[in-house]
């Protein structure tokens, strides 16, 4: 089985057992039922506390009880290099727990979700699965360096040459180790920072709209919600009914 697309759908399983293997790595995020799962050689389940995460190319065993829906992205591998550092099943706290439920909503509401919106949701999600189970990625001691400074003043109106001089690189260095090391630029990983942060504490529920796009360093709101909107598909107003 092959993809080379980004995808991020609704699926339900057979109560028959299957075994398979493909060459994009899995998230398999529980919705309704159980999911009973033996990944190379761990034994598991994907139940409503509890994800699985299946690496490209493992073998992988599975079947279903009789009602069941589950959130599947299926990720080719050069996307998201950071999945490979989690384990094989993962359990959900409040707030991932909270967000698998946000992207089954958005998939009900908006089946035929666009590439770049989907790619945003997905970035998020294994945004908060590395921060809570992953292993650090190695990268240049520079990039670390240039990306400490994003996550610590990503708040704050930052130009090119502070970034590169934090990381005492060029720029044109800056934004190529970055884009070969992240996948992105750090114009990018800002914005993906700013949305990241924006959507979870708006998941919170303690602060208004305008106070979290002061908190990621958005002053105007329109600007802000424009931008929050073209990352998820939603603008934070419909992100905060939800959560209500």
């Amino acid at each position: 089985m092959k993809h080379t697309n980004l995808t991020l759908d609704l699926r339900s399983y057979s109560h028959e057992a299957k075994s398979h293997q493909h060459d994009y790595h899995q998230l398999v995020l529980p919705i309704a039922g159980q999911l009973a799962m033996n990944i190379g050689n761990q034994e598991g389940q994907v139940s409503p506390r509890q994800a699985a995460m299946i690496l490209a190319g493992e073998t992988h065993e599975f079947s279903a009880s009789d009602q069941n829906s589950f959130v599947v992205a299926d990720v080719p591998a050069a996307l998201a290099p950071e999945l490979e550092k989690l384990p094989a099943f993962i359990p959900l706290d409040g707030a991932l727990a909270h967000y698998v439920t946000f992207l089954h909503q958005n998939l009900l509401l908006k089946p035929s979700q666009n590439t770049n919106s989907e790619r945003q949701m997905l970035l998020l999600l294994i945004q908060l699965l590395q921060e809570r189970f992953g292993k650090p990625l190695q990268v240049d001691r520079r990039i670390e360096a240039a990306r400490s400074y994003l996550d610590h003043h990503f708040s704050e109106s930052i130009s090119a040459t502070t970034l590169a001089t934090a990381a005492n690189i060029s720029q044109r260095q800056l934004n190529e180790l970055f884009r070969r090391q992240l996948g992105m630029t750090p114009q990018q990983y800002l914005i993906e920072k700013r949305m990241q942060q924006a959507w979870q504490l708006l998941e919170t529920a303690t602060m208004s709209v305008q106070q979290v796009a002061d908190h990621v360093g958005y002053n105007n709101l329109s600007a802000f919600s424009s931008r929050f909107k073209k990352h998820f598909g939603h603008s934070p107003r419909h992100f905060r009914q939800i959560d209500n």
